[in-house]
């Protein structure tokens, strides 16, 4: 995204700021994490792309010079990491290196993980 840019209020001008290619590529994970968390809601937090889900964040995206970052929280990390273990990563971060293929299937399972997680919370206060 271009640093003079004002920062992007919708996913959609978020996208809209990089190449066509970089562009296809969000664009995919956008629908990855849609269908893998249809009822979640789209925002920006923190200047990225970010889905919640009862007020609480399930993941973010964002795109860098070299590579997507994808940010599903430590424990989306800690559940997957032997899948994402080939890619840069920390606590709470992977990297998705650009000029490779990027690993949707994984993409949509973290997803998957992070709104059942995400749903347990919600019930555990409910409960409460």
């Amino acid at each position: 995204m271009q640093s003079d840019q004002p920062a992007p209020q919708t996913i959609d001008e978020y996208i809209a700021g990089f190449p066509d290619d970089v562009q296809q590529i969000l664009q995919q994970i956008r629908q990855t994490i849609r269908a893998a968390a249809p009822d979640a809601q789209e925002t920006i937090s923190y200047q990225m792309p970010t889905f919640t889900l009862h007020g609480r964040s399930v993941v973010h995206f964002a795109a860098f010079k070299k590579h997507i970052g994808f940010y599903p929280d430590p424990s989306g990390i800690e559940a997957f990491k032997d899948e994402l273990a080939p890619y840069a990563n920390s606590k709470g971060a992977v990297q998705f290196p650009l000029g490779k293929p990027v690993p949707y299937e994984l993409i949509s399972r973290v997803v998957t993980y992070r709104v059942e997680e995400n749903l347990a919370k919600a019930a555990a206060k409910k409960r409460k």
